[in-house]
């Protein structure tokens, strides 16, 4: 039985004094224990988070690694090994954004990957396609070329320590959402993928739908059997509808 995970990506959110009310609101929260919830704050409210949810059960991650886990030469990045030094558990590899606005390719992914489950890290990788790549039918296409970059390299087998998050592009902060058919038709073919090479990894991997995921709509997407949770962009940063969110996970 695969525990549901909702995961809250607060992107380049966030003042000391907006993230104090956000964890003020988050402690306030009924949270069920029958799902992980995380939460992924700016690198530079990493710190503020940890000890602010100290005495909650929400799991604390980093939005983007160095494809170097250690210290080094790399101005501007943050190693896998630092965030764990911080407090985090988990960090987000292949966001759309990233692949798409800062040109990341499958193979710095890749190195992302390795170098946060060589710190201990649990990656979240994210995959999905673009509007007009659905419309060219390359939906499935592209999500297995993006999750087969990580297979080729380092065997089905690093899914044991990892999380899929399918993210459509298209339905990224533009209030479209995937139809929970639309959603679970993709999270399906992920875990058929995965299942050709370990049936047993592919039953154990979650896999979380990202894409304008609501209060109002999280129930039906969730109750899809291959949607595990959710990877929740806007609406992670207003803690009620955020806790909606995870109590929908829950049930």
């Amino acid at each position: 039985m695969r525990r549901p995970l909702v995961a809250g990506n607060w992107k380049m959110h966030g003042t000391r004094a907006s993230v104090a009310e956000l964890i003020e609101g988050l402690r306030r929260q009924s949270l069920s224990g029958d799902a992980e919830v995380a939460v992924f704050p700016s690198c530079l409210h990493i710190a503020q988070v940890v000890e602010g949810l100290a005495e909650v059960p929400v799991v604390i991650g980093g939005q983007d690694c160095a494809v170097e886990p250690q210290q080094g030469a790399l101005t501007g990045e943050v190693a896998a090994s630092q965030l764990r030094e911080a407090g985090c558990a988990m960090v987000l590899v292949g966001h759309s954004e990233r692949r798409l606005s800062l040109g990341e390719s499958d193979e710095v992914v890749v190195r992302k990957f390795v170098a946060a489950q060589a710190c201990g890290l649990i990656p979240v990788l994210c995959v999905g396609e673009t509007l007009a790549q659905r419309e060219a039918g390359e939906t499935l296409v592209v999500v297995g070329r993006q999750l087969a970059a990580i297979v080729d390299a380092q065997g089905v087998g690093v899914f044991a320590r990892a999380v899929v998050a399918y993210e459509p592009v298209w339905a990224i902060g533009t209030g479209l959402t995937a139809s929970p058919e639309q959603a679970q038709e993709v999270h399906a073919a992920i875990r058929a993928r995965l299942a050709a090479q370990d049936a047993d990894v592919a039953g154990k991997v979650r896999i979380l739908y990202g894409g304008s995921v609501k209060a109002a709509n999280a129930a039906e997407l969730f109750g899809m059997p291959d949607i595990d949770g959710g990877l929740v962009g806007g609406a992670s940063l207003n803690a009620d509808e955020f806790g909606a969110i995870c109590r929908a996970a829950g049930n």
